[in-house]
């Protein structure tokens, strides 16, 4: 039984066995050298400044060359000129730089051409789409980490570069978390990387387009970019306005207005849900401004709507009117504590008119809960009378100054009457 085990099974000669293309490819070497090559020669015979020639050749090169293998040394030629060691520097071969880079782009950079090189990439990616992951996951997150090896017009190039390709959405804001990297962000390099990429960005979108953008890529901190002692907010704040970015400053201070506005609310729904006492409330709320301040505006509506969510509203509809008075009058030492001058006193007005706008429930209770307000000194007969002439809100306006007609009329005779005794 050994015997015949050991004798070789018969095998036809001269039979090629059939391997698979994927197999093959995967086996073969890995030579980005000679793949630089090949593209050079396609490039080569392009006129300079011919950017639909440029366009053209790179999708006629992606029928015979391994775009998707080379996917690396493919945007590394294109971006910076040539294929990049380890470490950050050119691969010392001997080999001149790209036909095709957007570091042949005039100096100082210009926005209006930087956009033709970008249309090149985008005219790629649309044409072999399989390229978009590793251009956004792999090649950008590589490159920007060795920003530091390059001039400053080259850094300002491949920055403004990036933003015009965030801006078109030829790739998300998750490769901009490579220059949050310890090395990037000491001596201000990646904030002021940054700032060219939103300036980019800025010149085709919206504030409003650049922080959807940012939010789908997981950009959460923008501190994260400056150097640990300078993470604060109103460093942050004057770069950008010196910049010359305004309107990035200010959406970030909106933003840390609604965290730290969020932050108030959540804690005064359970403190109010642990205890209705005002001192402690008041206590709370104090303790979150020493984390973030807010302005006098922004922090009365904070409260407000906290206290409001913190109300159990499953009375009966007859009820609600009543419970909405009571609750009012119970939580009016927490108002006053924080509703000290005339502005914050007519931003609370017009807050409670929006709220009431807003809750149907509430409506017709606007006019006592005013008058609950001000019995409880959160707001003063002149803040009143002002908001009824010139300060309230649009949402249903008519409506609410035709129901405090009553209540204005009396104060503004009670001031008047006040007026004649101190003329006596």
């Amino acid at each position: 039984m050994s015997q015949q085990s050991a004798v070789p099974k018969p095998s036809l000669q001269g039979v090629r066995t059939k391997v698979r293309k994927g197999q093959v490819k995967a086996q073969a070497k890995h030579e980005p050298a000679a793949f630089r090559d090949q593209l050079y020669k396609h490039l080569e015979t392009v006129p300079e400044n011919d950017f639909e020639g440029f366009s053209a050749k790179l999708v006629q090169a992606g029928g015979t060359l391994e775009y998707l293998k080379y996917a690396d040394a493919l945007f590394e030629i294109l971006l910076v000129g040539g294929l990049i060691q380890p470490g950050g520097s050119y691969l010392d071969d001997g080999a001149p730089m790209s036909p095709f880079s957007i570091f042949n782009a005039r100096n100082p950079p210009d926005i209006e051409e930087l956009k033709k090189y970008v249309d090149v990439f985008n005219k790629l990616n649309r044409r072999f789409k399989y390229l978009q992951k590793p251009f956004e996951e792999q090649s950008l997150p590589t490159l920007l980490q060795y920003i530091g090896r390059w001039s400053s017009e080259q850094r300002d190039k491949l920055a403004m570069t990036l933003g015009l390709l965030l801006s078109q959405g030829l790739v998300t804001a998750a490769c901009l978390q490579s220059l949050t990297k310890d090395h990037l962000v000491k001596n201000d390099q990646s904030i002021n990387i940054l700032a060219l990429v939103f300036s980019a960005y800025l010149t085709d979108q919206s504030i409003d387009h650049l922080a959807a953008t940012l939010k789908r890529g997981n950009i959460k901190d923008l501190l994260l970019f400056f150097p640990p002692n300078k993470r604060d907010a109103k460093v942050l704040d004057a770069f950008f306005r010196e910049k010359n970015l305004p309107t990035v400053a200010d959406w970030y201070t909106k933003k840390q207005y609604a965290i730290a506005k969020d932050a108030i609310m959540k804690e005064l729904k359970e403190v109010v849900e642990r205890s209705d006492d005002s001192e402690s409330i008041i206590s709370a709320i104090q303790s979150k401004l020493e984390e973030q301040r807010l302005p006098e505006a922004e922090l009365i509506q904070s409260i407000w709507q906290g206290l409001m969510a913190s109300v159990d509203w499953s009375a009966r509809p007859d009820q609600i009117e009543g419970l909405a008075l009571r609750e009012v009058g119970k939580f009016a030492p927490v108002l006053v504590a924080f509703c000290k001058g005339p502005k914050t006193q007519v931003a609370l007005i017009n807050i409670v008119q929006v709220y009431c706008y807003d809750d149907t429930r509430v409506m017709k209770a606007f006019p006592q809960i005013l008058k609950v307000l001000y019995n409880k000194d959160c707001v003063s007969d002149q803040a009143i009378i002002y908001w009824h002439q010139k300060g309230s809100k649009p949402q249903g306006r008519q409506h609410f100054l035709k129901a405090t007609e009553g209540l204005v009329k009396f104060l503004q005779e009670q001031e008047e009457s006040e007026e004649d005794e101190d003329e006596e």
